[in-house]
């Protein structure tokens, strides 16, 4: 039959069974119409399989949306605004995003909204908790497959590391850390959410020569972004005041 012709060819052309669907379907005035029209199918349908892929491999903890998000107590730096952040300009110049503030106060909510607006643009991010990616970093050092992991890390356009410095880190966690930021350099972005100053940071990393050195990277094309509020989490708990 024609439809098993047609799929037959689209799996050795390496095509989606999509196509071939669509190509039974799709209806034009002329050939050249329908071809362009089923490649446009195509091609939007391969964009929404890579957008579901980015989001999956990100590793999100949860799923955000800036519609959701509540920006009146976050201070933004003069250069930025929210459809700056929304449309994700600051990965197109390497800059790094710092979120600094109160525990709940959305920090990781913005952070993951903003890769995940990044996955819908088709740039690939990574989402980790700070401490779980150092754990992970001294897993694979220990079986040999540091040089693997570093690699899943360098192809992302966007690095988001969560909860930096609610965990002090031991000496060998540090300087991967260090390596991690060193490596991104003016290469990707990197998101951190924290609610530790960074004259305190030197006390997470024990180090406080490699403290400046990963400070002065990080910092060197970054914007400082200021979270205010109260924790959005006690708000809405079921705690009553007495």
């Amino acid at each position: 039959m024609l439809g098993e012709r047609i799929s037959e060819s689209c799996k050795i052309l390496k095509m989606s069974k999509n196509m071939a669907q669509n190509s039974l379907e799709m209806t034009a005035d002329t050939h050249p119409e329908y071809f362009i029209k089923l490649l446009d199918a195509e091609i939007e349908y391969r964009s929404e399989l890579r957008k579901e892929r980015n989001i999956k491999n990100a590793g999100f903890y949860s799923m955000k949306s800036f519609p959701s998000f509540r920006s009146d107590d976050v201070v933004l730096p003069a250069e930025t605004d929210s459809e700056y952040l929304r449309q994700c300009r600051f990965i197109d110049n390497s800059m790094n995003l710092v979120f600094y503030g109160n525990i709940g106060a959305g920090k990781t909510h913005l952070a993951t909204a903003i890769g995940i607006e990044a996955c819908n643009q088709g740039k690939t991010a990574k989402f980790y908790r700070t401490a779980g990616l150092v754990n992970s970093l001294a897993e694979a050092k220990k079986n040999s497959r540091l040089t693997a992991f570093l690699k899943s890390i360098q192809k992302c356009d966007l690095l988001i590391l969560d909860e930096w410095g609610y965990v002090p880190f031991d000496r060998d966690g540090a300087r991967l850390l260090f390596d991690i930021i060193s490596e991104c350099y003016e290469k990707k972005s990197v998101i951190i959410t924290t609610n530790i100053e960074f004259s305190r940071w030197s006390h997470v990393l024990f180090d406080e020569q490699l403290t400046a050195a990963l400070l002065d990277r990080l910092l060197h094309h970054c914007h400082l972004l200021i979270f205010n509020g109260d924790s959005e989490r006690l708000k809405t708990s079921n705690l009553k005041h007495s």
